[in-house]
């Protein structure tokens, strides 16, 4: 196949558990693609459990990028992504490929499609920052963000404290609104959404069950090992979801039971917060997963790409 570079991206994204990785397979075996990784989670070595990481005899031989990129003791970063993603994007259309960008982790899917700049970073203003988060509280932090920009503040939770220091950091630099460096909806080279959507009920059935094969499948030795790796050093890795609460069993504070209750409470919560992310953006064409009939599902996006 020769390269185009007008061929589009298809994008899959939508909520945790609802089938995005089987479509994404289904998609790349009849359109030659290849699937770029837009799960932060995923970007890490080792966490491969915890966040239902395809193993690679599951990929179908098809090549997956942006994965197992970073150590647990790295940060992910939205402008590294950015670069590398878009990178990965170019190099599968030359090789006249289709691209598939594939996960829930919506600033990282916009950072890779959209028209985004990435503010700068200052490490000696963030500690600065975080030093008098701990002297002074996060409430106090979230109203100085809501002086200098009600807009942030008002889509930021005073509990994000994390967003919250960054926001502010970002005003710091720039002298602008963090609000101001938001992506526009606006592609930067041709792009087709598609989300997946699963009942409500039936999406935390698959969550509560995702959760009980994790921990029966060893979440708990893979926390263990990476352990060993540095875990506790990493800022981002260290809080993921199972991965949290299976450092607590490991240390003590907390049964095996409750781990799994609280890993399939904050999973569902982040389902609904990821669905709320994508949900405004009109670009996006939302099918329905729910019956778990990859067959019609995979009908159904075929038949929006053609339309497209």
């Amino acid at each position: 196949m020769s390269a185009d570079p007008t061929l589009p991206v298809v994008a899959v994204v939508g909520p945790t558990a609802t089938g995005k990785s089987d479509l994404a397979l289904d998609l790349a075996e009849r359109l030659g693609g290849e699937v770029v990784n837009a799960d932060a989670m995923q970007f890490y070595r080792g966490m491969d459990i915890g966040t239902a990481k395809l193993a690679p005899a599951e990929r179908r031989g098809i090549p997956h990028h942006q994965l197992d990129v970073l150590e647990v003791t790295e940060e992910a970063s939205v402008a590294g992504y950015q670069a590398a993603a878009r990178a990965d994007i170019g190099a599968i259309r030359e090789r006249g490929h289709r691209p598939l960008l594939v996960g829930g982790s919506g600033l990282y899917v916009r950072a890779a499609l959209d028209r985004l700049d990435i503010p700068p970073t200052d490490s000696a203003v963030r500690s600065r920052l975080e030093a008098e988060s701990e002297a002074m509280g996060g409430d106090a932090l979230h109203a100085r963000l809501r002086e200098l920009d009600p807009r942030s503040a008002a889509t930021i939770l005073p509990g994000n404290l994390r967003r919250v220091i960054r926001a502010l950091e970002v005003i710091e630099l720039t002298g602008r609104p963090f609000s101001a460096t938001m992506p526009t909806r606006e592609f930067v080279s041709p792009a087709v959404m598609l989300a997946l959507r699963v009942d409500r009920d039936r999406l935390v059935d698959r969550i509560d069950l995702r959760v009980e094969r994790m921990w029966e499948q060893g979440l708990r030795a893979e926390a263990e090992t990476l352990l060993a790796r540095g875990l506790r050093d990493g800022v981002t890795a260290s809080r993921a979801i199972g991965y949290s609460q299976a450092i607590a069993v490991i240390d003590g504070e907390m049964d095996e039971a409750t781990a799994r209750t609280e890993t399939a409470q904050a999973t569902r919560r982040y389902a609904r917060r990821q669905e709320s992310w994508f949900r405004p953006d009109p670009r996006i064409v939302w099918l329905d997963a729910t019956d778990g009939d990859g067959a019609r599902v995979l009908d159904e996006a075929l038949s929006v790409l053609r339309a497209s």
